[in-house]
């Protein structure tokens, strides 16, 4: 057999032959080593901006993420998809599997120790324009989408940081750009979507992340922390019979978690999708770590100098 397959690959013309390898080399590269994604939405902003192609290193699959490693993952909402035709999401690492995280007034802590904020990442601001002036040209000087402005208002809601306000506000068509208050309340669209847990996104937690051999002690108040864990990512059946949980038919008290998970954050605080608002991260769903940014989309206007290629 295998004389017979090296004679007929010895037979195939030397162009061939080196196309087929070059296509075998190339598909080796996507799947172990690197890929490429763009970026298409600002919850990493500015840390990478819309339009960004970022170098992806996928050899962490195997070797492990680290807290603050910006990961590229499959969306995991998704999951009526097959995984590999689920959209690329873009986040960072902000707690690993077995980590208590909290946050508390916009401040990120974890483990009891308060975590140092990326020098580029942003919150909330809102911008008010002088009368004469457009804010078209504003928003391309800060390489945000023109889908964020409302017709017919004089002022901005965008996500900057102080430094980025600063520049702004010496810009004639800038009347001030100054930082939204932080989150209050308790809205609905907050995971875990329960009243037993009155947090928003600038105050969440204190939350654990699981962890691959954790015991979970399940009851009714807690279960909306775990359902999508046990019924989507561990493919579990849940139900109920006359107020006892049940998990494959059996009574639900405790559940042996069977993968690591984590809890990502987009630099873009406010303007950001992530773990917040649906939960835990499956270690199976992340693709690989962004490595470096390859190509932008025209010149970084106010961003210059605050932004590195390497992440």
């Amino acid at each position: 057999m295998t004389t017979t397959l090296l004679h007929r690959w010895r037979s195939l013309n030397e162009w061939l032959r080196a196309f087929i390898l070059a296509v075998l080399l190339l598909v080796f590269v996507h799947l172990f080593l690197l890929r490429w994604v763009t970026v298409h939405s600002t919850s990493m902003y500015a840390t990478l901006l819309p339009g960004d192609l970022v170098l992806v290193q996928r050899w962490p699959i195997w070797t492990g993420f680290e807290r603050g490693d910006i990961a590229v993952f499959r969306d995991p909402l998704k999951d009526r998809e097959a995984k590999s035709n689920r959209p690329l999401l873009v986040k960072r690492i902000v707690a690993m599997p077995g980590d208590t995280l909290e946050l508390r007034v916009g401040v990120l802590w974890v483990n009891g120790v308060r975590q140092q904020a990326p020098s580029t990442a942003t919150w909330s601001y809102l911008v008010r324009m002088r009368g004469e002036h457009s804010a078209d040209s504003l928003m391309e000087l800060v390489r945000l989408p023109k889908s964020l402005l409302i017709p017919g208002r004089r002022f901005l809601e965008i996500p900057l940081n102080q430094r980025l306000a600063d520049s702004l506000e010496q810009l004639p068509s800038v009347v001030s750009a100054e930082a939204m208050s932080m989150a209050s309340g308790a809205p609905r669209h907050i995971f875990p979507f329960s009243q037993q847990y009155l947090w928003n996104g600038d105050n969440y937690g204190p939350i654990v992340i699981p962890a691959k051999g954790d015991t979970l002690r399940i009851d009714i108040n807690n279960l909306p922390l775990y359902d999508r864990i046990l019924s989507i990512y561990e493919g579990h059946t849940l139900s109920v019979d006359r107020n006892i949980l049940l998990i494959d038919g059996t009574p639900l008290k405790s559940y042996v978690v069977e993968r690591n998970y984590y809890f990502v954050l987009g630099d873009s605080r406010h303007h950001s999708s992530d773990s917040r608002y649906w939960g835990f991260l499956p270690d199976d769903h992340l693709v690989g770590r962004a490595s470096r940014v390859v190509l932008t989309k025209g010149g970084d206007g106010l961003l210059n100098g605050m932004r590195s290629n390497s992440l």
